[in-house]
């Protein structure tokens, strides 16, 4: 029998983790957390979600403010089963999970990454390590979870640092102007980074830590993702659009959209995305025709997702 498919979805301006059926579009639960949860991760086994409390509306506010916590949602159950405090580390923005579901959380305030080594049952960090750089809203990870790669906001950065090794002196280099979108090759050998200022795409080879090549996107690029096709789709936050590129950054073209995309996710099967959009709503977009076949209402500001497929 064929698994139930379900959405998590963190609504930042709604302050809310939710539970939406595919098929139907339905709200089956929302969680309310403390004000402004921006990014999540889930673990290996589809058991935990973690979500960062950022606590403000956006990188842009001012004062010495932000949430410091990272809140444990036990996924079957529908509830926050634990809380992960990152005092006096606040803003918690970017998080990843290593292939020891380990949890690394990144605190934008401080740029500093924190590491949670058993995360479902801890309540303090196990090490805190500098990003290098200012402003650290993003990070990408390894798998191993040796090395990180800090996307820096306000230094106009990327920094290579070892989470694990303090002593490590952060490597930088500048890819573009604010710097924010960022995703690692299957083998880890290139990270891409958008250039949100400067409306472009760069490929940093990591070992030399230089960029081997650039593209053009469209207005305001915030976020990359690779699709099942190794393709890279990058989410025009200035405009309607998705502009897509292979591993080389020859541009496939764009897809043009009826409103402006924030996120991404995928289906497993290579054959859909789920893009959340401004204007609250869902689209489920077909990856094959570029065409966004249906639609579903959410709550306010709808970011990050996952899908869970549960055997029924």
């Amino acid at each position: 029998m064929p698994g139930k498919e379900i959405l998590i979805l963190n609504q930042k301006c709604a302050h809310t983790l939710s539970f939406y059926d595919v098929g139907n579009g339905e709200e089956i639960k929302s969680i309310r957390l403390p004000d402004y949860p921006h990014e999540f991760v889930v673990d290996s086994q589809g058991t935990y979600a973690y979500v960062g409390h950022y606590g403000i509306l956006g990188a842009d506010c001012i004062g010495d403010q932000g949430g410091c916590s990272v809140f444990v949602i036990d996924i079957e159950q529908g509830k926050v089963v634990n809380t992960l405090s990152t005092w006096p580390y606040y803003r918690i923005h970017g998080l990843g999970m290593d292939n020891q579901d380990r949890l690394y959380a990144m605190s934008e305030g401080h740029n500093t990454l924190l590491l949670y080594t058993n995360p479902a049952t801890s309540t303090t960090p196990d090490l805190a390590v500098s990003s290098g750089g200012y402003k650290t809203h993003l990070f990408a990870l390894t798998r191993d979870g040796d090395t990180a790669y800090g996307i820096n906001l306000l230094s106009n950065t990327v920094t290579k640092f070892k989470p694990h090794d303090p002593t490590f002196t952060p490597i930088a280099m500048i890819p573009g102007r604010k710097p924010e979108g960022n995703c690692l090759s299957a083998d880890e050998r290139t990270l891409f980074v958008s250039n949100r200022t400067d409306n472009s795409i760069v490929a940093i080879d990591v070992e030399s830590m230089t960029i081997r090549d650039q593209a053009e996107t469209g207005l305001d690029p915030t976020r990359i993702y690779c699709d099942p096709n190794r393709r890279l789709i990058v989410t025009n936050y200035g405009e309607n659009s998705l502009s897509l590129f292979d591993q080389q950054l020859n541009p496939l073209g764009r897809i043009e959209l009826e409103h402006i995309p924030i996120a991404l996710s995928f289906h497993p099967d290579g054959l859909q995305a789920f893009v959340s959009f401004k204007g609250d709503r869902i689209g489920v977009l077909d990856l094959e025709s570029g065409k966004v076949v249906r639609y579903f209402p959410t709550r306010k500001e709808p970011d990050v997702s996952f899908l869970l497929v549960k055997n029924l």
